[in-house]
């Protein structure tokens, strides 16, 4: 019927749209429905390059040419100062929706004298001499760039960019002097991008979210804010935003943070925290830099101390928010007990159809140890998670640090019972 109404000469343009929609709503409503699907291909195994002993810190973005892009922070020592570690920031590439991937390569390299943060320097097993790269995020422009922002030893930050969807990089830029902005409102010492993937928005804006610490609590990352940073004109120079989620008694050490934007255009920031209430943070700005929301909790989105990773699904005529990270609290009441560890594990995507508003479906992905991941979606509609869990028995096998996993799964999967 619709093949018939299309081959009718358009007499009246204003009559026929709406009813040339309608069919072919009524058409696809006629189409079956993609049978469930879900697959997993560990991407980073511990033992499969002795140089490495950790990896974590997953990422993953699908670039404006349907190239699908995963990065993670490699660490040398199994255990120990972790955080400032020896690490590298590693990244394969796929060309067929994340079937099959190229070898990890090293993305991220400053040239020049290096320096020790000197407020890794004050905790014990810190090697002066070893270099830390950290938190890189990455961003698909519309036109086919790809951003790219990363830290040397939480103390410097770098611009760098490909337009050739990762095959190469241009020369890091140093844009450290866009954080001294912050110093007026809070005088860090130690700084840090994402990590995870993060946006552009509607207006062409380039928007990071970045969190701040003075170095003098645990691993020389507490206290800490969450803020973002932005562009305008792609990535060649870069400015500060305010404050968005202060540290208080109430809102205690905002730090990893990812952001989406909303219908509406504002972007929204989920942000993890070590509050009392056990959830996760959200705050919104009608820009992605000033004028944030007073924060919430979402009472849906449990906080057992983690990354997590949060993406807009646009398919199929659904414009949906997908949001992923262990969904798990020490009790079987789903109220964490003080002074006990909120156990990663659990690995769960929960899905949106008003804007974050509410959570009605939430699937559990991996039901051992997983902690850090990120999410992207295909051309095609399928949905990729990228995250870590433990190692089957080398490396850490008890942390999930032994590998990072991609589970490739549709719409169908996430919403069946």
């Amino acid at each position: 019927m619709v093949k018939r109404f299309l081959s009718l000469k358009p007499t009246n343009e204003r009559f026929m749209k709406p009813i040339l929609a309608t069919l072919l709503l009524a058409a696809a409503a006629t189409l079956p429905a993609a049978e469930p699907f879900l697959e997993k291909h560990d991407l980073f195994t511990v033992g499969d390059d002795p140089a490495y002993n950790i990896y974590h810190i997953p990422g993953i973005v699908v670039t404006a040419k349907g190239t699908v892009l995963a990065w993670c922070e490699a660490r040398k020592r199994p255990a120990g100062v972790s955080d400032w570690d020896d690490i590298r920031i590693l990244l394969r590439r796929s060309t067929d929706d994340g079937k099959s991937w190229s070898a990890p390569q090293s993305i991220a390299n400053v040239e020049g004298p290096k320096r020790k943060n000197p407020f890794a320097l004050r905790m014990k097993n810190v090697d002066p001499a070893d270099v830390t790269y950290n938190n890189p995020v990455l961003i698909a422009d519309r036109d086919g760039t790809v951003h790219m922002l990363f830290c040397l030893e939480y103390e410097r930050a770098f611009y760098q960019r490909s337009d050739d969807d990762g095959l190469s990089w241009s020369k890091p830029v140093e844009i450290t002097a866009t954080f001294d902005a912050f110093k007026k409102d809070y005088t860090w010492k130690v700084l840090a991008t994402g990590p995870n993937h993060s946006i552009q928005i509607k207006t062409g804006r380039l928007v990071v979210p970045v969190w701040l610490s003075t170095g003098e609590g645990g691993n020389a990352h507490r206290p800490s804010v969450t803020a973002t940073i932005y562009s305008d004109d792609q990535g060649k120079t870069w400015k500060a935003g305010d404050i968005a989620v202060p540290c208080t008694d109430e809102w205690i050490n905002p730090n990893e943070t990812v952001a989406i934007e909303l219908n509406d255009g504002r972007v929204m920031l989920n942000v993890r925290s070590e509050s009392k209430a056990h959830r996760r943070l959200v705050v919104t700005s009608p820009d992605g830099a000033t004028n944030w929301s007073t924060p919430k909790f979402d009472d849906a989105l449990l906080e057992p101390i983690c990354m997590g990773g949060i993406v807009r699904y646009h398919h199929g005529g659904q414009s949906l928010i997908l949001f992923s990270n262990p969904h798990n609290l020490d009790n079987a009441k789903g109220k964490a007990e003080p002074g006990k560890n909120r156990d990663r594990k659990n690995l769960s995507v929960k899905l949106s159809r008003d804007e974050g508003g509410t959570w009605p479906v939430n699937k559990r992905l991996e039901d051992g140890p997983g902690a850090y991941s990120d999410l992207a979606v295909t051309k095609d509609g399928t949905i990729l998670c990228f995250y870590g869990r433990a190692g089957d028995g080398k490396g850490m096998s008890a942390w999930s640090g032994g590998r990072l996993t991609l589970a490739r799964f549709n719409l169908e999967w996430l919403e069946q019972p």
